[in-house]
This record gives structure tokens, sequence and C-alpha cells, in this order.
């Protein structure tokens, strides 16, 4: 069973073999992975290292929390379960049923049963154009 340890409040543009190198020296077994902007692909400021012992990841909360990296305090501590803030809520209301409803999908594919209603008044135009070309020829 893996242990999630939150590393919070790193500086911006660190390297994080500087930090890999600091929780190395508290644990050979422990991996750490920096969560990255989507846009700019830099650190948050925050990322998350695992351990497989409960023993190594206490010891690293003790040595890491408060420790001055790089002009900065950092906060460490055992991460929580990301569904348990979610499921409360969602829990709440799970005797009720969802309310139906029903979905309106925009596709440019042809409806082959009726015509498009936004061209509706455009289309009986075109017939009676249609219709009236038909007995001139």
């Amino acid at each position: 069973m893996s242990i999630r340890i939150y590393i919070g409040n790193l500086p911006q543009g660190f390297n994080p073999k500087e930090l890999d190198s600091i929780l190395k020296s508290a644990s050979d077994s422990i991996r750490f992975k920096a969560v990255l902007d989507k846009e700019t692909k830099e650190c948050r400021g925050f990322g998350f290292a695992t351990t497989n012992n409960e023993k190594n990841a206490n010891l690293i909360i003790e040595k890491l929390n408060g420790f001055e990296f790089n002009g900065s305090k950092l906060r460490v501590e055992l991460s929580e379960k990301k569904d348990s803030s979610s499921n409360k809520r969602n829990n709440l209301g799970s005797n009720k049923k969802r309310k139906d409803f029903k979905k309106i999908v925009h596709s440019d594919a042809p409806n082959l049963e009726a015509p498009d209603p936004r061209w509706a008044g455009e289309l009986s135009k075109l017939k009676d154009l249609l219709a009236n070309q038909k007995t001139l020829a």
C-alpha cells in the first residue's frame, strides 16, 4: 500500500532534483511528482511524494515540515483522499433519483425525419419557387 504525502509551498523555479535529493536523504523508497500548470507547464507550487512505508512517511513529515527550501518553508503532511470531500456532498442526496431530462444534441448530420425548424420559412419559399418554375416551363 502506498502512502501519499502532500508537499506544498514550493518556490517558483525550483529544481526537482534538489528536492529529490532531500527526500532521498530521509528515505530511499520515495518518489516525488510536482503538479504542473496545464498551459505554462510550470510547477503550481505543490506536489505529491509516495512511499510504501508508513514509518518513512512519518519520518519525512517530521523532517521536512517547516524546512527552509530555496527561501520557502515547506508544508509537508499526509495527503487527504480526493474522494472523501467530494463524496460527502454526493452521498447526501444519494437516495433521491436524478432528475430525468432530455439531452439536446446539436449535429451537422442531416435528420431524415423532419427539416430543420430554423429553415422552415426558407424551405417553404423554395418549394413555392420550384412549383412555379415547373408550371411555367
